[in-house]
């Protein structure tokens, strides 16, 4: 059987501590992006359960999945959830859901709980393309900028190279920096084209840790300049897949001359989980408001 190197791992959790039953509004969150399908549960204001899985061809039964998995280990049934909205990609493409809201708008709720009113700007580094969010106190959007929808800019960008130099996705930001001297980045702004520029690299002789440091370093630069265009603020925050990955982060935080904020060091979490959460959010706002 074939490594699939682009894999990267799935994951759910489930609180032990919480009581559901005990419970004022249980809402929960379902954000089906282009590469993974997240489903988040709030017990009041407390994260009590949550999924992470690929998103397949059927965005419905892609955001189905998600939900059995994120309830699959505990005994909350999932006619017992009052509210739930769906977000990202596939958001319109969910029948269970109430409503749906944009990943812009729940990414930016989402990193307000996890980092506090304090953050001021999202970063959210997802599959198909990357958003930079500017947010207020209360996590609400007061503008936003897009990149032009390449994958060389993505998380699909950094499996298409996971495969191409078979090296584990989850190892590519580590490998990255295990180079003598930081190489220029790779020019190409299209994947195809980046594929192309890696393979010349690759034929010239250098090793594979250097290819995907210039990868590293291009993806970062390409953040960079939408983070200048939107006007970066150093409460800044980063969600998404490619949150998990040094090579780009650090090298962002470099060309940005500062950091982003840290992770909650006691968050059992995932950036990747930022829109369910947001989506979450939002519903246990609709039924403590009375609008359900």
């Amino acid at each position: 059987m074939a490594v699939e190197y682009w894999r990267w791992p799935e994951r759910k959790w489930v609180s032990k501590e919480i009581d559901w039953k005990k419970a004022k509004t249980i809402t929960a969150g379902v954000d089906v992006g282009s590469v993974s399908s997240k489903a988040l549960v709030l017990v009041d204001d407390q994260i009590f359960s949550y999924s992470l899985t690929r998103t397949g061809s059927d965005s419905p039964q892609s955001a189905d999945k998600a939900l059995s998995l994120a309830l699959g280990e505990s005994d909350l049934p999932r006619e017992k959830i009052q509210y739930i909205i769906g977000t990202g990609y596939g958001r319109i493409n969910i029948p269970f859901a109430q409503r749906a809201i944009t990943e812009i708008a729940c990414h930016a709720r989402g990193a307000n709980y996890i980092f506090g009113s304090k953050t001021r700007t999202v970063l959210d580094m997802g599959g198909q393309d990357c958003k930079a969010i500017k947010c207020d106190e209360k996590g609400k959007v007061t503008a936003f900028l897009m990149n032009d929808k390449c994958a060389a800019g993505t998380g699909r960008g950094m499996e298409v190279f996971a495969d191409l130099l078979q090296v584990p996705i989850q190892d590519i930001g580590d490998m990255s920096f295990d180079i003598e001297e930081e190489p220029d980045p790779v020019s190409s702004t299209c994947v195809v084209f980046a594929k192309s520029e890696a393979l010349g690299l690759l034929k010239k002789g250098w090793p594979k840790a250097k290819v995907l440091a210039a990868y590293c370093a291009a993806m970062a630069h390409r953040v960079f300049t939408l983070l200048e265009r939107v006007g970066v603020e150093k409460e800044f925050v980063i969600t998404g897949g490619i949150a998990k990955n040094k090579g780009v982060v650090k090298r962002l935080e470099k060309e940005l001359g500062f950091s982003a904020l840290p992770m909650p060091e006691d968050a059992k979490f995932d950036p990747q989980l930022a829109g369910a959460l947001g989506a979450a959010l939002f519903a246990r706002a609709i039924i403590e408001k009375g609008k359900a």
